[in-house]
């Protein structure tokens, strides 16, 4: 069982994000919308699904003016990690989203942090750096 419940993002359009994680993550079980009122009153979208923890909240952002560029390496999210089911499930949602025109920062591929590891990196509508991954259990050390 995940400890992790939800995790919300806060992004400069919940139309534009959530029909890009929708295109990304329903494939994968993140079908179902839940949604929520923050406590500053905005709009909160949550996906979920059936199996599927944690849930991923997308808020629409408060604050005024142009947002700055997402830095990863600064306070806040680096990125965040869905899981797949095979390596033709993340092979699948690259394609999803070259179709949409996603910038990559890594196509589908072996990585070295553990054996059987296959990823792809690519990044949402607001700069956030976001991973599928599949995790062969049958890859031995």
């Amino acid at each position: 069982m995940s400890r992790l419940h939800h995790l919300d993002l806060v992004v400069s359009s919940v139309e534009e994000s959530l029909a890009f994680y929708r295109d990304l993550l329903g494939p994968l079980g993140w079908t179902d919308l839940h949604e929520a009122v923050g406590e500053r009153g905005e709009p909160i979208v949550y996906l979920l699904g059936e199996d599927v923890v944690p849930l991923l909240g997308l808020r629409q952002r408060q604050a005024d003016g142009d947002p700055p560029p997402h830095d990863r390496y600064e306070l806040g999210i680096h990125h965040v990690a869905f899981t797949a089911p095979s390596r033709d499930a993340v092979d699948a949602a690259a394609e999803r989203l070259r179709a949409r025109g996603a910038r990559f920062d890594g196509e589908p591929g072996e990585r070295d942090y553990v054996p059987g590891y296959y990823a792809l990196f690519c990044f949402d509508p607001d700069g956030i750096k976001v991973e599928v991954v599949n995790i062969d259990p049958g890859a031995s050390e």
